[in-house]
């Protein structure tokens, strides 16, 4: 068996594979400043970016939850990938093919690649296996299904619409045929296992693929075809390796550029109604996979929206959202306002509006697309009513609000529903709002929201504001465990960071004497570490000649484990000022000012320690402390000159 991957293939992949292009698959990223990008994290939840990129270090931190690293950890913690499998994924997208060496020594080609990667593969096959089935001559009742819902054949090549033919072993064979093992189809998903052996696991179904974020298929939506299936009508992968119902938005890897474009999102219920909506023009549509919409799925949206209007954004008299929109579809029967009333425990995950679009006559947006057009679509979108508003009021429409104990009744239900409006401009316009729709006193509907706010909203609102805090102590690990943390309000603190963050980020502007700097130049601990892993790398002479990027990583192997994670967050930390023209004078500043820093203390040193000696008990003693005074008072006054380089 193969084993480490060569030292230069890695940093090739760390080197080719762009940071900011990898990041930008998973979060929307802005420009915060030169040569730095922010975006919401993907690691926690957060309403206002503090999630940092800089394509220049190739490194990235986020400053809310302490995560931080390079472009290969980047992709280990999002995709849940081993340390191989994540620069096998990032060689396969760049181009580098890897060489591997035995633990003792001896080089060789890895035989074959990481385990999640062959999972993968076996997916692209099997979707162009299921692909080419479609157009077979078995698979009539396939493209009928198709036909019959106004889908044509480049209507499907352009989702990778799909047929399994029937019998237990077609897939099977075919995969087994491209040398992959039973252990991995098994494992894949794609077959399961029976007392006899294994089998297809989809046989006679349309099959859609489903793709992550990144666009690799990663599982597989199957619709009954046939009477005698006595299947379920929708079948989708099992829970793998690679497949997480909760993780995956069917639509998203076509969708996520509109979605950051628009900053809006519609969410439907279904395959067909993500095409439909796609070839109706609206672009932004995607729908889950077999599960209700929830907290994983708002994550996703969240980061690709860029989320972070503060406010629950701001409503424009057009009715868009200034902190974007997500608008939910569901149809006009009781299961889906059952679903609308789920959602409403999702929209406080959202500084976006959030909407909802019901067709009243009870079609789906495929049905409406085959009765009414493309345009009958997005009139339906178009038309959205805030997700708040429909709750409320499918929760009136249960009770006679022409009687008194109808209108009680009524209030108690509701009352609830404002009280979980986090917003509190909002809660009070719809407990105004409710006042009116039920025909009671507005003070009466406050009395009664306060009164619920008390008691505690039970069910999903009150469940989805968990967001709203900051992970606690016992769930956030403190950035440097083995030291203490630096005091942000401690000036001396400040400047000593800002210090190091130019260092880092900025070696080729750093003035030579920093390399002059003694083992007790930093008088917090933390960035004093940082400074021994700095001169470990060798000084910033080294770093001029690495490059940035190439300073950092060696930073960060020369520092101690508990201390990689402030090179990283220093390495990507923004500058006051970073603007290209001035920040090479800035960092030099801040450099010197440290060095100026250093030199006063050590200068109040020496004056203390000439006070404490006595010339007539020991005079060569107190003359040797004075000129060491005098020379470091000059080594201040010359470098506050400007006359040292």
């Amino acid at each position: 068996m193969a084993g480490l991957i060569r030292r230069e293939d890695v940093e090739a992949v760390r080197d080719r594979a762009r940071i900011d292009e990898i990041v930008s698959a998973h979060v929307t990223l802005k420009t915060a400043g030169v040569g730095s990008l922010k975006g919401l994290c993907p690691f926690h939840d957060e309403r206002s970016p503090s999630f940092h990129v800089r394509p220049g270090v190739g490194r990235w931190h986020c400053f809310g939850c302490g995560e931080g690293g390079d472009v290969i950890s980047f992709v280990q913690k999002i995709d849940g990938l081993t340390f191989v499998e994540a620069v096998e994924y990032l060689a396969d997208r760049v181009g580098i093919q890897l060489r591997y060496e035995d633990s003792g020594g001896p080089q060789r080609p890895r035989e074959e690649p990481g385990r999640r990667q062959r999972l993968l593969e076996a997916h692209r096959v099997a979707a162009q296996y299921f692909a080419e089935q479609l157009f077979a001559p078995g698979a009539q009742a396939a493209r009928a299904f198709l036909a019959e819902r106004s889908f044509g054949r480049g209507d499907a090549e352009h989702f990778g619409v799909g047929y399994a033919p029937t019998g237990w072993d077609n897939l099977q064979r075919h995969l087994q045929g491209r040398g992959f093992t039973q252990a991995e189809l098994v494992a894949s998903g794609l077959v399961s296992q029976g007392q006899r052996g294994i089998y297809d696991r989809f046989r006679g179904r349309l099959m859609w693929p489903i793709r992550d974020v990144t666009g690799e298929i990663v599982g597989f939506g199957a619709r009954r075809l046939y009477d005698e299936d006595q299947g379920p009508k929708y079948l989708n992968t099992p829970e793998t390796s690679l497949y997480k119902k909760s993780h995956v938005l069917y639509g998203i890897d076509l969708a996520k550029r509109e979605i950051a474009k628009q900053k809006r999102v519609v969410v439907v219920e279904g395959y067909t109604d993500v095409m439909a909506a796609h070839l109706s023009g609206v672009t932004t549509a995607v729908a889950t996979c077999g599960t209700a919409f929830g907290a994983d799925h708002a994550r996703i949206v969240r980061r690709l929206l860029g989320d972070t209007t503060a406010g629950g954004g701001l409503q424009l008299a057009s009715g868009a959202s200034l902190g974007g929109e997500v608008i939910f579809t569901f149809d006009g029967d009781a299961a889906g306002q059952k679903a609308a009333v789920r959602a409403f425990g999702e929209d406080q995950r959202f500084h976006a509006q959030t909407f909802v679009a019901v067709e009243p006559s009870g079609m789906d947006p495929c049905e409406l697309r085959m009765s009414r057009g493309p345009d009958a679509v997005r009139a339906l979108v178009d038309g959205r009513q805030p997700l708040f508003e429909f709750v409320i009021r499918t929760t009136l429409e249960s009770f006679d609000l022409d009687t008194v104990e109808g209108r009680v009744g009524a209030l108690r239900a509701a009352a609830p529903l404002v009280a979980g409006i986090r917003d509190r401009s909002m809660q009070l316009g719809y407990a105004r709002s409710l006042a009116r729709w039920i025909g009671i006193d507005t003070e009466d509907v406050r009395r009664e929201v306060a009164s619920a706010a008390r008691r505690g909203t039970p069910g999903p609102v009150r469940s989805a504001r968990s967001d709203d805090a900051r992970p606690d102590a016992a769930e956030a690990e403190p950035t440097v465990p083995a030291l203490p943390a630096p005091d942000p309000r401690d000036p001396v603190a400040r400047r000593e960071r800002l210090a190091l963050v130019g260092v880092l980020q900025y070696p080729q502007h750093v003035p030579a004497m920093f390399d002059d700097l003694g083992e007790d130049a930093f008088a917090v601990p933390a960035w004093r570490a940082v400074h021994a892993a700095i001169r470990a790398a060798g000084g910033v002479r080294e770093g001029v000649r690495l490059g940035p990027g190439h300073w950092v990583e060696a930073v960060v192997e020369q520092a101690a484990e508990p201390v990689r994670a402030l090179v990283t967050e220093l390495a990507v930390a923004p500058l006051p000022e970073d603007r290209e023209d001035v920040v090479g004078g800035y960092v030099a500043g801040v450099v010197r000012g440290l060095v100026d820093l250093g030199l006063t203390r050590r200068v109040a040193d020496a004056k203390s320690r000439l006070q404490r000696l006595d010339p007539a008990a020991d005079l060569a003693a107190y003359q040797e402390a004075f000129a060491a005074l005098l020379a470091l008072e000059a080594e201040r006054r010359t470098l506050r000159e400007g006359e040292i380089a």
